[in-house]
């Protein structure tokens, strides 16, 4: 095999935090080189560091043999390495063109943007990705999640790279998109390109994988062909235990009906983004709710929460009608919800650990209108050790945790606000297998103390293994109710592509 890239005895220390621990990390030329691990494996600290974002404290990165110098995310894209980050990076306020050439603009004259040359360009690259019914004239912040990591994949798509790195670029993406991405890499796979790619969907990778490697606690501990390696054996590596022990699936008896929605439908531009959905929510009960992108789940929980307005319905909760639609009636009342894309909608990027899981109910600790310090650092330190959240401490950055950590202090902060129950719109996407395990235990521990959980997936592993109940949901309705013990792959696929509405 060609060595295309490689870090050898890597080291980077944040502090006294070492993320990396003498890691040699190979990856070949014109495969697609997976690389896993557990949230805070240390995975994208060392993607960080091969685009040039992050210096290593020790160690070498070669390029086909030669050892070079990534300085800066420059200085990797004149070398040909391209990266796409789990967490998106465009401009919402400027149109998808826009976003794919900002910082690289297209000249005529030396002068001026040549704006009609950016928009055949940015046509060309969502065609390659499925999206040709997009303009490039629309804004990025009105499209959905999915639609704007497809934007982020087609900004580097556009360069002229020889190595591409990609963090999660499926995580938002409905399996149709998964499908075009999948062929992209199998054309890139055959013009040479190195592709290195992180991923937590087991599935996902062993489809594309030539080979994969194993982080753990910022070591590296596994390095296979794919072809000699099965889900289980990954997952041990991983984890250290067998993927069938990972989830706990709630056992609580239910109780009386904490939530009950009737009715509830939200305009859309075209046609309602929620349909005259009906649902309830007991205590001690997992209700699951699966869909492809677009069918409306995201739109469910925020009118559920007060975030969009719905034009019609009720929602009670605890028996009680609840007339006022607003976010902070519905905190209130007892519902508090944990929203699908972190980044944008559940941390306040430029606060700390501890600010962000105390931000929503800070009046809590201020007594004639002075906050009590030591109270505050208690409840959080108390909420960081109950969610088992691993920080550098109570004052570090948020942006400084992983994926899974960070997803943990949204729950955190939701907690706090006493729910009786927690709305998860997908609570997992983007974290790997293990903290995906401590969200299912979570949920069942909740579930067994009263709460009710009504949280959304596109995963049909997850769904089937973490729910009591499963709707499904199609254009805007729900098409389908599963008992846990009648959910299969088949009935949740076809019910998701249904057009009729559950009677």
């Amino acid at each position: 095999m060609a060595e295309k890239l490689e870090a050898r005895d890597v080291s980077k220390n944040y502090g006294g935090v070492r993320a990396l621990k003498n890691v040699t990390f190979t990856a070949y030329r014109g495969k697609v080189n997976v690389l896993v691990g557990e949230n805070g494996a240390g995975k994208s600290t060392l993607m960080k560091i091969l685009s040039g974002s992050e210096q290593p404290t020790s160690g070498e990165i070669r390029l086909d043999g030669e050892p070079v110098r990534l300085g800066s995310p420059r200085d990797a894209q004149a070398l040909g390495i391209g990266i796409i980050h789990q967490e998106l990076s465009l401009f919402p306020n400027l149109t998808i063109a826009e976003n794919m050439f900002a910082g690289r603009e297209l000249r005529r004259g030396g002068r001026f943007v040549d704006e009609r040359a950016q928009k055949r360009r940015t046509r060309e690259v969502l065609a390659r990705l499925g999206q040709e019914h997009l303009s490039p004239d629309t804004l990025v912040g009105d499209l959905p999640i999915g639609q704007q990591q497809l934007v982020e994949i087609g900004r580097v798509l556009l360069t002229d790279v020889s190595v591409l790195i990609m963090d999660e670029p499926t995580s938002a993406l409905s399996h149709h998109e998964v499908d075009v991405l999948f062929g992209v890499m199998a054309e890139l796979r055959e013009q040479d390109v190195t592709v290195i790619y992180i991923s937590h969907k087991l599935d996902e990778f062993r489809r594309i994988g030539d080979w994969v490697t194993v982080f753990r606690d910022g070591s590296l501990v596994a390095h296979e062909s794919m072809s000699r390696t099965d889900t289980g054996w990954i997952v041990r590596q991983m984890v250290g235990r067998d993927p069938d022990s990972l989830y706990t699936h709630n056992s609580a008896p239910t109780g009386d009906v904490l939530l009950e929605v009737r009715g509830l439908t939200a305009e859309g531009p075209v046609r309602p983004l929620v349909d005259d959905v009906s649902l309830t929510v007991r205590a001690g009960e997992v209700v699951g709710v699966y869909g492809l992108m677009g069918a409306g789940r995201t739109e469910l929980v925020e009118c559920l929460m007060g975030v969009r307005k719905a034009s019609a319905g009720t929602v009670s909760i605890r028996g009680a009608e609840e007339p006022k639609a607003t976010v902070q009636a519905r905190l209130a009342a007892g519902l508090a919800l944990v929203p699908e894309d972190r980044q944008r909608d559940g941390l306040v990027q430029t606060m700390s650990v501890r600010d962000n899981i105390l931000v929503s109910t800070i009046g809590r600790f201020a007594r004639t209108g002075i906050l009590r310090g030591e109270r505050e650092r208690r409840t959080a330190a108390g909420q960081v050790k109950e969610l088992a959240i691993k920080i550098p401490g109570l004052a570090a950055a948020v942006t400084s945790l992983s994926g899974g950590n960070q997803q943990k202090v949204v729950l955190a902060r939701a907690l706090l606000t006493e729910p009786v129950v927690l709305l998860l719109d997908e609570p997992t996407r983007g974290i790997d297998v293990g903290a995906k395990a401590q969200i299912a235990e979570l949920m069942a521990r909740l579930a067994a103390e009263g709460y009710g959980v009504l949280f959304i997936s596109s995963e049909l592993a997850e769904v089937r293994a973490m729910a009591d109940r499963v709707l499904v949901m199609a254009r805007g309705r729900i098409t389908a109710e599963f008992a846990a013990a009648d959910v299969t792959e088949e009935g949740l696929v076809a019910a998701s592509a249904s057009e009729r509405a559950l009677s």
